[in-house]
């Protein structure tokens, strides 16, 4: 099973995960985490690019260098995973491509991204995404409570642009779960539960 965890950066995405994680391993099964970009020694090297607040990257260098990391993990982890039966968790996947780049940045039509966003993904698509919906004032309350790289110190009509973008996504793809990531911790992870027993 392939599931993705999808909202703006400050959503508590990171904090559920670690939560689903334990929960699958309690219930016997066997579950590898990713983050994107990484997961793999390139990807991650990639992340480090990506992610310096020093580097003047161009938008289209970023979502090239988004994709390339996420091939890499795709072919080199995940599907070797799902192959082997294993439960995969993704801290954010190609959602966030769509949204961040595609109407974050606007750096290229949406239908262009999503044809590259397939070819980077080996047409892989989760099972279940969760996303968890929180205001941008809540978001950037968050956030600034630790050190910020360079995707996080976007504006606020950037994430606005983001957010109207994972919206789009909502209404079109039944795969996503919407999750109030205002709730506490606890009311979130039980939710989530909830919806993978009915899977």
């Amino acid at each position: 099973m392939l599931i993705n965890f999808e909202g703006i950066d400050g959503c508590g995405k990171s904090t559920q995960i670690h939560l689903l994680k334990q929960y699958l391993e309690e219930q016997g099964k066997q579950v590898h985490v990713y983050r994107e970009p990484g997961g793999t020694s390139i990807a991650e090297e990639i992340r480090s690019i990506l992610l310096d607040s020093k580097n003047n990257i161009s938008a289209i260098s970023e979502l090239l260098l988004f994709s390339a990391a996420r091939a890499q993990l795709v072919q080199e982890k995940i599907i070797p995973a799902l192959d082997n039966g294993t439960t995969v968790i993704l801290d954010r996947f190609y959602d966030s491509t769509t949204a961040y780049q595609g109407y974050g940045r606007s750096v290229l039509p949406i239908d262009e991204i999503s044809m590259l966003n397939r070819m980077a993904a080996c047409g892989l698509v989760p099972e279940i995404t969760f996303y968890l919906r929180i205001s941008q004032k809540l978001a950037l309350q968050r956030r600034l409570k630790h050190a910020q790289d360079r995707m996080e110190m976007a504006g606020m009509e950037f994430y606005s642009r983001v957010l109207e973008g994972y919206e789009n996504m909502i209404k079109e793809n039944s795969r996503f779960i919407v999750l109030d990531g205002a709730q506490s911790i606890e009311s979130i992870a039980t939710e989530i539960r909830r919806h993978l027993l009915s899977k």
